[in-house]
């Protein structure tokens, strides 16, 4: 015969006035966690009790009901109740809806207040940020939806932003195929169909990280950090249909900015307008460039202006501010220190007082109409105005000067000898011809068919390379008066025995300035620039130029060691490492000259103890390593971390493989061949290449790319290696 199941009977409900209702010692929460008691009670006040109060009869000695009753669970709902009442809120007798346990329950009061707290279920974030959406699309905003459920507005929109990933990945956080981090990072981008893209290249990747799904959201954008986003404004960019993209869920420095092509083209034209408001003061040319190379004003005569005088109004301003700054000088100069506040006024006066006395420049009329000006950007977005450079063929054709033919130059330097290498075409506006210096904006190079084979580094590259060499070795020579003389020396027996044209003097010895064609865009802010830089512009203050008579003497008094570093520091100027293209016909250098130079460079290199790496250069992703095939940043990364690591990047993308590759090489001392010293040897006495990297040799301790090293142990890192 079967057995009846035994039928479930519920405790029964009723209202119960408050006063009547008492905390129960039985209640298990003890500890204060999740919304407060105002916030509760302000919830009640608005949407009323949602969940009734578990109460049991409160019984004497005897064990009769004494018409009390405690609450084992649902003392915050009570303590939240007990508020209103206190604020005169809800009244004293108010009826409170409560399930009343049988005071002879074989279940313990400690039992039910347990289980009610741990039988609940969390709603699932996904199903809050979607009940925020429907919330708002039946017409609450998001002040009042933040102060329904007491969270900040900045809150309400986040959990928005979240409601509007693609569905696709909302249900793969659903089914906790990724975290809330990395959903959060997929906001960066409202494009579905390119957060499904990201989503499959980075799914099955050890590199799930958050910021590299924002990077990779964010790679074709421009940060509004960015000079040339500084320079136009957000404001203007957006108002000209761009879109910015930006991160509710942490510092984004304002964004980035969606379109590169619109915004150089702002650039450009807030550039252009610049420009044609300074063709109203006369200059025969303007150039304009986001980026002027280094050595722009190489073989430009600079305008010598004077100071525009002050107004009477600015004189006076200027008085006033003086007699104020000697006045607190004297009263404060028997103490140690300036009192703070003092200390602060009287750097606010040096800065008025500098402000007034920049003055700007007034040229000679005659002067203006054969010079320029420069247009340009700092790092820092703002404009920047060059005036007053006198291009050579501009020069009043009196004053020019006629240069014999016979000055080829021995060593290979070129034969654009003291001409800028600044070439403008004319678009002339307003009697200004205004230019634009560089490459076309969106030109680049398209990327070579990528066959896996090691093929020689592309021509221009190696150009560039053997810029930042050339000017390395020039200021290492500029340092080196021995070497200096030597090479000197070189050049003047050179000349003396292979030369038979030899004509106008007694002796012909010149220095070229040789200007880099071909360099990176970061070749003029690289550390030795600056040093050339410092160190010429210490020179040409102490220098009498312009004074033959004087400047003989300042030379004869020099004391030897000075000697030598000045010869040192102009001799370096005529330093040349460029590779240059070979012309069979005669013009420029030959195969033969160019195999001499690379020679002669290679010596002085080991003259002066050139260490590119010392000399800041690294293999970046824009300056090498994605303008070269696939085999060669693999061989780099081998030659640098081992074969091993080689191998864990050989499945990646370009793009992914050289921003990979730069991670690793960082600080390893790998060098291209170009830039390498082949005269250092290993202790063990085998030549081995500078710049292999340190580590080349020790396969056991494999640095593994980040995508595989994310959430992955110490200890398992070698291990993963090994397999």
């Amino acid at each position: 015969m079967a057995k009846l199941a035994q039928k479930v009977t519920l405790s029964p409900s009723r209202d119960i006035p408050f006063d009547k209702l008492v905390l129960s010692q039985s209640n298990v929460r003890r500890i204060k966690a999740g919304v407060s008691v105002e916030e509760l009670a302000e919830d009640i006040a608005r949407r009323g009790l949602l969940q009734g109060l578990n109460v049991r009869p409160v019984v004497d000695a005897d064990g009769v009901e004494t018409g009390m009753f405690e609450i084992p669970a649902g003392g915050r709902r009570f303590q939240a109740l007990s508020l209103l009442v206190k604020q005169k809120r809800l009244a004293k007798a108010a009826p409170i809806p409560c399930i009343v346990r049988d005071a002879a329950s074989e279940i313990l009061a400690e039992d039910d207040s347990l289980a009610e707290n741990m039988q609940r279920v969390a709603l699932h974030p996904l199903d809050q940020f979607r009940a925020f959406v429907a919330l708002r699309e039946k017409g609450q905003g998001e002040e009042a939806i933040a102060a329904a459920f007491f969270v900040t507005p900045q809150i309400v929109k986040q959990r928005l932003k979240l409601a509007s990933v693609a569905p696709a990945l909302l249900e793969v956080y659903a089914e906790d195929g990724m975290t809330l981090e990395q959903l959060m990072a997929f906001t960066v981008n409202p494009d579905h169909a390119r957060q499904a893209q990201v989503w499959e290249a980075v799914k099955n990747s050890w590199n799930k990280e958050p910021y590299a799904i924002r990077r990779m959201l964010t790679e074709t954008s421009v940060r509004a950090s960015d000079r040339r986003a500084v320079f136009v404004g957000v404001d203007a960019y957006e108002a000209a249909g761009g879109i910015v993209l930006r991160d509710l869920f942490q510092g984004d420095d304002g964004g980035w900015l969606e379109d590169p092509a619109l915004l150089d083209r702002l650039v450009a034209e807030k550039l252009q307008a610049e420009a044609e408001a300074l063709g109203s003061e006369g200059w025969k040319w303007i150039e304009v460039a986001t980026d002027l190379p280094y050595g722009y004003s190489h073989g430009l005569r600079r305008l010598a202006g004077d100071p525009a005088p002050m107004t009477d109004e600015e004189s006076a301003t200027h008085a006033t501010l003086l007699t104020e700054y000697r006045a607190l000088e004297e009263e404060y100069s028997g103490q140690d220190e300036y009192p703070e506040e003092i200390d602060a006024r009287l750097g606010r006066l040096e800065m008025a007082m500098e402000a007034l006395e920049q003055r700007p420049l007034i040229y000679d009329e005659a002067e203006v109409a054969r010079a320029g000006v420069f247009v340009t950007l700092d790092r820092d977005g703002g404009l920047v105005v060059y005036r007053g450079y006198v291009r050579p063929e501009d020069e009043p054709r009196e004053e020019t000067a006629v240069q014999d033919g016979d000055g080829a130059d021995a060593m290979g330097q070129g034969d654009d000898v003291g001409v800028s290498s600044w070439k403008p075409s004319a678009t002339s506006t307003g009697g200004t011809v205004i230019t634009s210096g560089g490459q076309p904006i969106g030109a680049d190079g398209s990327e070579e068919e990528d066959d896996g084979a090691l093929k020689p580094l592309p021509e221009r590259l190696v150009m560039e390379l053997t810029a930042h060499r050339t000017l390395a070795l020039r200021e290492a020579v500029g340092r080196s008066p021995d070497v200096a003389l030597t090479l000197l020396l070189l050049k003047l027996v050179t000349d003396t025995f292979r030369t038979s044209s030899a004509s106008g003097s007694c002796l012909e010895a010149s220095v070229r300035h040789v200007y880099m064609s071909a360099q990176a865009p970061d070749l003029k802010d690289s550390v030795v620039a600056k040093l050339v830089d410092e160190r010429h512009a210490a020179w040409e203050a102490d220098l009498p130029l312009g004074d033959d008579t004087a400047l003989w003497d300042y030379l004869t008094a020099l004391d030897q060691g000075s000697r030598l570093a000045l010869l040192a520091h102009c001799l370096s100027f005529g330093i040349n490492a460029l590779h240059e293209k070979v012309n069979p016909y005669g013009a420029g250098i030959s195969a033969s000259g160019l195999t001499r130079r690379m020679a002669h460079a290679d010596f002085v290199a080991r003259a002066v103890d050139l260490d590119m790496v010392e000399a800041g250069w690294e293999p970046t992703v824009d300056g090498y390593l994605n303008r070269v095939p696939k085999a060669r940043i693999l061989e780099a990364v081998r030659e640098a971390k081992g074969e091993g690591t080689a191998q864990l990047l050989d499945h990646l993308k370009k793009g992914e493989m050289a921003t990979e590759a730069e991670r690793l090489l960082k600080g390893s001392g790998w060098l291209p061949e170009v830039l390498r010293r082949a005269d250092l040897a290993a202790g063990d006495g085998e030549p081995i290449v500078a710049g292999q990297g340190e580590d080349a040799g020790e396969p056991e301790h494999v640095d593994l790319p980040a995508f595989l090293t994310a959430d992955l142990p110490d200890g398992n890192a070698s291990m993963m290696a090994a397999e």
